[in-house]
């Protein structure tokens, strides 16, 4: 059925980071629509721990911050990004603490400082060991006091509307708004805005294991390129090295401090060599080592000595260092039975970042006119071929900004939207068979673990690439013959973004950051994205 249709001046699809920052900035002037798939708090931001990247630090430049950034990247970052982003930095930092959020306070400088993998300098800010949820609180109740902004929970989007939805074919293929589930009345609602921002994150969900929220199933970049949007290096997915390995809590993340802050990976007791801290055999800096680097020394242990799981372990620390550092995660632990001050944490790698996205410009735009993106489901040049810790969330307050920027500069310009025809549903009936979803779910994100993961060949990924071909036919077809609901919007996004993975991984003839393949180990000279067109 079909159900109402609502207009804005501006329509921001998602409400994490990059989403509620750009709708910050635009209702100084404008009506600004936020759609939140599920709960506003459900996406990305929330679950972020590390903290955010600047250079704050009496010693510490914007060059080296760069220079850090682009070594991460493997060369593959767009420099001019990445200068506009680091250099945008402290400025983003003052405005979240303006709005509330409670940095931890450090002994002589303003705010605490803790240092990651892959950076030189202490430059991380944090709220303990749960930054993300701190910044998510803040922005969402500067949010919900704007009286121009409403925030809608439980859309669940379908698709861009391009000018090929509209009464009148417009050939620029530009977008108006978007058409959305609305989980309550499962009605589908058109909603039409002059200019539309894309902040729905990752893809995370794509693979087995992942730290990302449930949510985290492609739907911008499967959108985007479906509406005609270029989607660029989506082979570099980012593994964090340590998840909590636990059959009952799943996608926990153990944060890149444990190690930052001096926590050992060991070989866990009762195989050989247990005991063994092995990150210095792998690496020279050890533990501080880029995540890529850690999350393949770790599948490789654990793969060779046939494990579940290995050891992280940060108990030669003082207990109420520990205890200080990391409450969150000492607390979490300790109802699974596991104190940190004493005991190892079992950990293993989990899919944790989409490297790759939506390609966009230093505007936040887009191929397509009208549409605008920020955050991980972009392909902005800043990370590379591989994220440098704390530099996501920096991103989605640099560019949400600049998108929003753009907009209220060129609002002029931008023509109303024409009338757009509802939502079609006369030719479809309800399914009775959900059970089809749900195995087509579970049997993507199983061989995209076991054929796409951290280290790759060939003929796994060829494999790979036939599932998704066999896959894409019955979800086509079922889409095509029964009425859409969020499992299935999903189910087609997750088939879109796996088979835009594999045609990159293949299209990838070298190793380069997170992209490792054992049919060619060597990096070539010359670092290219991989660019898909629709």
């Amino acid at each position: 059925m079909t159900g109402e249709s609502r207009s804005f001046d501006v329509l921001v699809i998602g409400s994490g980071a990059a989403g509620l920052t750009a709708a910050l900035n635009l209702a100084e002037r404008f009506k600004v629509a936020v759609l939140a798939k599920g709960g506003l708090s459900e996406g990305s931001t929330a679950w972020a721990q590390g903290g955010i990247a600047a250079v704050l630090e009496d010693g510490d430049t914007f060059e080296s911050h760069i220079e850090d950034t682009m070594v991460a990247g493997a060369g593959l970052n767009d420099r001019r990004t990445v200068e506009f982003v680091v250099e945008n930095a402290p400025a983003a930092i003052e405005r979240l603490a303006a709005l509330g959020v409670p940095f931890n306070p450090g002994s002589s400088d303003r705010w605490h400082l803790t240092r990651e993998g892959g950076h030189s300098h202490r430059r991380i800010v944090h709220v303990d060991d749960a930054t993300g949820w701190a910044v998510q609180q803040a922005l969402e109740k500067a949010a919900a006091a704007n009286p121009n902004i409403t925030l809608i929970p439980d859309m669940a989007a379908i698709d861009l509307v391009t000018g090929r939805n509209g009464v009148r074919y417009s050939g620029d293929g530009h977008v108006w708004g978007v058409y959305a589930v609305n989980r309550a009345t499962a009605r589908v609602e058109l909603i039409t805005a002059r200019a539309t921002i894309l902040a729905t994150g990752g893809a995370g969900r794509t693979y087995l294991y992942s730290t990302a929220p449930r949510g985290a199933t492609g739907d911008g970049i499967a959108m985007a390129w479906r509406a005609g949007c270029r989607v660029s290096n989506m082979e570099f997915m980012q593994f964090h090295p340590t998840c909590l390995y636990n059959l009952e809590v799943k996608n926990f993340l153990i944060t890149e401090a444990v190690r930052g802050e001096g926590g050992h990976l060991k070989l866990p007791p009762g195989v050989p060599g247990g005991g063994h801290r092995f990150m210095p055999d792998f690496d020279s800096r050890a533990e501080l080592a880029p995540r890529d680097i850690v999350a393949r020394a770790i599948d490789h242990e654990i793969k060779r000595l046939g494990l579940d799981y290995v050891h992280l372990d940060i108990s030669h620390q003082p207990p109420e260092f520990v205890r200080e550092h990391f409450p969150n995660i000492h607390t979490k632990l300790l109802g699974l039975g596991i104190d940190i001050t004493r005991d190892p944490i079992p950990v293993v790698p989990a899919q944790h970042y989409t490297c790759g996205g939506v390609v966009v410009d230093l505007k936040g735009r887009t191929d397509v006119p009208g549409l605008y993106a920020a955050g991980e489901v972009t392909q902005s040049g800043l990370h590379g071929a591989n994220r440098l810790a704390s530099n996501s969330l920096l991103e989605c307050f640099v560019f949400g900004e600049a998108a929003a920027g753009h907009i209220t500069r060129h609002w002029d310009e931008m023509p109303a939207p024409p009338p757009i025809r509802p939502w079609d549903e006369s030719r479809v009936s309800h399914s009775d068979e959900e059970v089809v979803v749900q195995h087509n779910w579970r049997e993507i994100r199983r061989f995209m673990w076991d054929f796409v993961g951290i280290v790759r060949t060939t003929k796994r990924l060829e494999r790979a690439q036939h599932r998704v071909a066999l896959l894409r036919q019955e979800v086509e077809e079922y889409y095509g013959n029964f009425r859409v609901t969020p499992d299935l919007i999903e189910l087609r996004n997750l088939v879109e973004v796996a088979d835009l993975i594999v045609r990159s991984a293949l299209h990838r003839k070298e190793s380069r950051g997170l992209h490792y393949t054992l049919d060619y180990p060597d990096t070539l000279p010359q670092a290219d994205d991989t660019i898909l067109a629709p």
